[in-house]
């Protein structure tokens, strides 16, 4: 390509790129060589590593010899002794490849493996060792949340926690479900167990903190030498059974807490895998981990320790991510298989129509309100003139010397400041209310639940209003109007599926999750995340276990699913699949549900036959909860009802009491009838007198998952060594270039082109480069820079990139 690329079509995507930059995410990368040459015997290769550093690094081993409950399950005989003498071998081998590695914590449950230290270069040596399987890199994960706000006592309410009565746990507790007996697991940043609305989950057994290694998985506490203080772990558990000044979803659940994120709310694999297989060791029914890395992968380590703790009994729940809305961004351990992922969803709101007129009477048609803490605040700036005092981009510096007492703050967008910090930092300042105007031309996205009620206007609007400020015309007058009501939406940061691999339909279901109040060290506070949409789920499961003991996690999963409620966007439309899976969930229903169809959704895969029709059998179950017999219909559609597309189910399906029947499906599919692409579906199931959906979706020939996903720069001792990416399916070339950027990782200026590779394998790879361009130039050092990817494969072509200073 070598042209010049513009800024325009860069910036367009550098919202989707940092996602995937801003997660220390990995996944190691094989060389294209040792792919081509590897002998079949050697172990499997996963992450984003720089095998020719000699820097020290973690990664997990997978052995080939079974855990103890893979082996379970598979009808193998399989003790801890034998576990533990057989990996014993294995250390003992790793060792001797590889003289510097130092083993850290050993798995024998639901994973068989160990973490060990080493130094990258002597990586390659562990995959020729006998019994080992795989090897991933330990994975830096985070909370997937945002760090919220505090609410102080003296305006918080119970009302204002809403979230759990609109799905209606408070109809369950009516019928005699609380959680009570039913144990859930908060695998998190640890938990504060004193909080009076939490103190009556826990017994004298806590749980266990994998950061400190020691029995008191308390919160990063302020002030910590390590890190930022946290307080994500205790605003979960909240969610989950806080009795007190708030109650959330299963008050009378018990708890146990696991620490595996440490200050800051990060932490790696090794301990969330730690904490997975102690949590179903001690006895928990479900688990809760609102955490995650940006890695579309179904067999990473920690997916696959969740899909072995399900098989355990375990009713797993995992948030979907926070790098929506573009598909294909759900991470790892979203990503799993069995595990329940959880999308986040906003309560229903009220829309408003505002007007504003400065003094000489100019009016200003692009203000609309962007988002408001309660419609009492917003509708309060009726009727008054307000000064506005300009803030530049709103960081708390620039409200430094300046009076917003009972002002209105005007404010740029950009620089790297999220709205709802604008809005906050507004708030902190004395201000009632803030108008952000735009950086750029179209229009700023709407964010609810803003510190202040926040009105938002085009970048021509805003530099009127700072016209007017030169003048000395500095008060401004609002006419804000009621326009109607919106519905449960999904949230824009929501992560999207599906799975790469395995094509599944991700999220599972949504919840809650944007501003939720709950519990936090000494107080309260909101946060907005699918961090906080999945304890909604994990707290819903205890209720549903509660009331049937007896069910398995399929069948738990299943009928949160079955139940969900489908739904629509702010224009009335139905939300595709992989935005918000089956729908959000209610818990009353999914107890008093008399029918489940497992899975509760369904991929029928990948259809490449280009010529003919391919048919494929495949097949769910059903079973009769009723104390009568049952007939069952069944109607399979797909969107737009597409020409090519044939699905044969069984139908009139007799089903007795208390019994399951396996559902066959037929699916015909013929590509010459149909565009390339996704196509998703509903399997409606009726028993005559009630239906239900089932979502599902195929894909023909090749899917559009994105053909870059991630580009990584590898610097050692302040020296460019390497550039690269993650290319799913591989690459029939791969361009990288380079721009200037500023500190906040926006490209200011178009430097040149590194390089261009042609056949590129499928993973992550590598290439090495000292910082040359195309032209010979060099960059220099002490300068933020981005560094981008075309990747083209099968006539589809997409970019990624990273930002870095060197």
């Amino acid at each position: 390509m070598g042209k010049k690329r513009t800024l325009k079509s860069i910036l367009l995507l550098l919202a989707f790129l940092l996602v995937f930059s801003s997660f220390g995410m990995g996944v190691f990368a094989q060389s294209k060589d040792s792919q081509s040459s590897a002998p079949k015997q050697l172990a499997e290769l996963h992450g984003n590593i720089d095998l020719k550093s000699s820097k020290s690094t973690t990664v997990i081993v997978e052995m080939t010899e079974s855990s103890i409950v893979e082996a379970k399950h598979s009808g193998k005989s399989q003790s801890k002794a034998n576990l533990a003498n057989e990996r014993k071998k294995v250390k003992d081998a790793v060792k001797q490849a590889a003289k510097s590695s130092k083993v850290n914590r050993e798995y024998d449950y639901v994973f068989s493996g160990f973490s060990v230290e080493l130094k990258a270069n002597e990586i390659p040596a562990l995959l020729a060792v006998p019994g080992v399987k795989a090897v991933y890199p330990d994975v830096e994960y985070t909370v997937t949340g945002d760090t919220g706000k505090a609410i102080s006592e003296e305006v918080f309410s119970p009302q204002m926690a809403d979230s759990a009565p609109f799905i209606g746990a408070g109809e369950a507790w009516e019928a005699g479900y609380t959680g009570e007996g039913v144990t859930v697991a908060v695998i998190d940043t640890g938990t504060d167990y004193t909080h009076p609305d939490l103190a009556h989950a826990f017994g004298e057994y806590k749980g266990y903190d994998f950061v400190d290694n020691d029995a008191d998985p308390q919160e990063t506490p302020a002030g910590d030498p390590r890190g930022a203080k946290t307080d994500h772990g205790t605003h979960v558990a909240g969610t989950v059974a806080a009795n007190g000044g708030i109650k959330g979803v299963a008050p009378e659940a018990t708890l146990l807490a696991y620490r595996v994120l440490g200050p800051g709310g990060s932490g790696t694999t090794e301990n969330v895998i730690a904490g997975i297989e102690k949590a179903v060791q001690d006895g928990a029914d479900v688990m809760n981990l609102s955490l995650g890395n940006s890695l579309n992968d179904p067999d990473y380590a920690t997916s696959i320790a969740l899909d072995w703790a399900m098989a355990e009994g375990v009713v797993a729940v995992t948030s979907n991510g926070n790098a929506g809305p573009a598909n294909w961004t759900v991470g790892s351990p979203g990503t799993s298989r069995d595990a329940i992922s959880v999308g986040a969803t906003q309560l229903p709101y009220n829309v408003y129509n505002a007007s504003i007129s400065t003094s000489e009477g100019i009016d200003y048609p692009s203000a609309k309100v962007q988002g408001f803490p309660s419609d009492e605040e917003l509708l309060a700036l009726n009727g008054n003139e307000f000064e506005f005092v300009h803030v530049g981009f709103g960081a708390p510096a620039d409200f430094v010397g300046k009076d917003l007492e009972g002002k209105i703050a005007l404010i740029s967008r950009g620089a790297g400041i999220p709205f709802v910090d604008k809005a906050s930092a507004a708030k902190a300042a004395g201000a009632v209310g803030a108008i952000i105007y735009n950086n750029a031309a179209g229009e700023q996205p709407d964010v609810p639940g803003m510190a202040v009620p926040t009105i938002k206007v085009s970048q021509e609007d805003g530099q009127k209003l700072l016209s007017e400020l030169a003048e000395g015309n500095n008060t401004v007058s609002f006419n804000i109007q009621f326009s109607h009501g919106v519905g449960e939406l999904v949230a824009d940061f929501s992560s999207r599926g599906p799975v790469t691999g395995t094509w599944m339909i991700k999220p599972d279901v949504s919840a809650p999750g944007v501003n939720i109040t709950s519990t936090i060290p000494g107080g309260y506070g909101a946060k907005q995340g699918t961090s906080m949409a999945s304890p909604h789920v994990a707290g819903a499961a205890a209720l549903v276990l509660q009331a049937h003991p007896e069910w398995s996690v399929e069948d738990v999963k299943a009928a949160l699913m079955n139940t969900a409620v489908e739904l629509t966007d702010a224009d009335g439309n139905v939300y595709p699949h992989n935005t918000q899976g089956a729908g959000s969930i209610r818990p009353l229903d999914a107890i008093n549900t008399k029918t489940l169809a497992t899975p509760g959704s369904h991929s029928f895969g990948v259809f490449a036959k280009e010529k003919g029709k391919q048919v494929e059998k495949q097949h769910f179950t059903l079973k009769n909860l009723s104390s009568e017999r049952k007939t069952y219909s069944f109607d399979v559609s797909f969107k737009d009802n597409p020409a090519g597309i044939k699905v044969m189910p069984s139908n009139n399906l007799k089903v007795n009491p208390g019994k399951s029947q396996k559902v066959n499906l037929n699916v015909q599919v013929d590509a010459s009838k149909l565009e390339p692409g996704y196509y998703e579906g509903t399997i409606m199931i009726s028993d005559g007198k009630e239906t239900f959906d089932v979502p599902t979706i195929l894909f023909v020939q090749e899917p559009d998952y994105p053909r870059a996903e991630a580009v990584f720069v590898s610097l050692e001792n302040g020296n460019l060594t390497q550039v690269g990416g993650f290319f799913p399916g591989g690459a029939e070339n791969v361009e990288f270039f380079v721009y200037q950027s500023n500190a906040d990782g926006q490209a200011v200026k178009y430097l040149g082109d590194i390089a261009v590779y042609e056949d590129v394998p499928a993973g992550y790879q590598y290439f090495d480069w000292d910082g040359t361009l195309s032209d010979g130039s060099k960059l220099p050092k002490g300068s933020y820079y981005n560094v981008y990817a075309y990747a083209t494969y099968k006539g589809q072509t997409d970019l990624a990139g990273t930002n870095f200073r060197y």
